[in-house]
């Protein structure tokens, strides 16, 4: 008896880029979400913060013109993403002493970073609070219909997050979106120097008692999309817009830098993701 062909996949509404790697896998029981830029918008912008820090402190050469410098914050900005942001700090200290000797402590550069950043958050945060802005209008774009519909077929998701661990439950308290994990919320420690994403991924599988294939993630940085993939997991980049929510047009830097990282899929948004899930479950 022959088994029933695989449902094919289904018209999109929005922009999806898909890998001839995307195959159904209805085995999937666990689907890794990435916090900041692919689930959380609280923290929308922090690139151009970092690239602030990085302008003030690393004098413009002769002949460098701005898309030389913006390639080079991106390089160090986005190639680290998903990593602890003092990794971004370290790269930098290093390119800053290449150029001019001058040596910076990383640590230094990290909290003028981190206390920009943190004036940011918090006013948001308060206008969350206060109910002057509903819960999703820094919730990316979608992403509640997609958690409602993983707890619909009882799959079990998880936050594995570069930022330090109580921010993020913090953060997602504050947008509601606690609920759809419960404990499975984690962060890094307050030194992040030792964290790893693998390392976390590698504790899951072996609480939960499950294999690699039974993995999706979705995030917006390449650490724990190729390390999904080198687990034998599935991964979709969510290439967020950083400016406009739910603009529906992928971040092109993120987008090459994902599907380079391996991502299997790629999305500007959650607006077509249940869809998505719906198919490689064969739902």
């Amino acid at each position: 008896m022959k088994s029933a062909a695989a449902r094919p996949l289904p018209r999109f509404t929005g922009d999806v880029e898909v890998r001839p790697s995307l195959v159904p896998r209805p085995g999937i029981s666990h689907v890794v979400f990435d916090f900041d830029g692919t689930l959380s918008w609280v923290r929308h912008g922090w690139p151009e913060i970092m690239f602030g820090v990085f302008g003030r402190h690393l004098p413009v050469q002769d002949g460098e013109s701005a898309a030389d410098r913006t390639a080079l914050f991106n390089s160090i900005v986005f190639g680290l993403n998903g990593r602890p942001t003092i990794m971004q700090m370290q790269r930098f200290a290093e390119v800053v002493k290449e150029r001019t000797g001058e040596e910076l402590v990383p640590e230094d550069l990290r909290r003028e970073f981190q206390d920009e950043l943190d004036a940011e958050i918090a006013a948001r945060l308060l206008s969350i609070r206060s109910r002057a802005v509903p819960h999703d209008a820094f919730v990316v774009h979608a992403a509640r219909a997609l958690l409602e519909r993983l707890r619909e077929l009882g799959i079990k998701p998880i936050v594995l997050s570069s930022t330090i661990e109580h921010r993020v439950r913090e953060e997602a308290e504050a947008l509601d979106l606690a609920q759809y994990f419960g404990e499975h919320i984690y962060g890094s420690p307050a030194d992040p120097t030792s964290f790893s994403k693998m390392a976390v991924f590698q504790r899951l599988l072996k609480e939960e008692g499950i294999q690699g294939e039974h993995l999706l993630s979705f995030g917006d940085g390449p650490v724990e999309l190729s390390s999904t993939k080198e687990l034998g997991g599935l991964a979709i980049a969510v290439c967020s817009d950083e400016d406009h929510n739910g603009s529906g047009v992928m971040d092109a830097f993120k987008r090459r830098q994902l599907l380079d990282a391996g991502a299997d899929a790629a999305l500007p948004d959650f607006r077509d993701a249940v869809a998505l899930v719906d198919y490689l479950l064969q739902k």
